[in-house]
């Protein structure tokens, strides 16, 4: 089973605030565990989290030198 994190915790992980992951949370943006009152977050979460939002970066070849007319 996965460490469950507090959303300080996350927050901490993910380099922001804690608005950040608590609103996460409410748009139900990702995955989470209410533990009473409290909500946890699981660590392979945050890491789904993070894979499906990374965009990679696009190649673009050399064009060369290009002559004025």
């Amino acid at each position: 089973m996965d460490q469950l994190l507090t959303v300080h915790q996350v927050a901490e992980r993910l380099g922001t605030g804690v608005r950040f992951p608590r609103r996460l949370v409410e748009e139900r943006r990702i995955t989470f565990v209410k533990v009473g009152r409290h909500v946890r977050i699981p660590e392979s979460a945050v890491d789904d989290y993070v894979t499906a939002n990374t965009v990679e970066p696009i190649l673009l070849r050399p064009t060369g030198l290009r002559r004025a007319a």
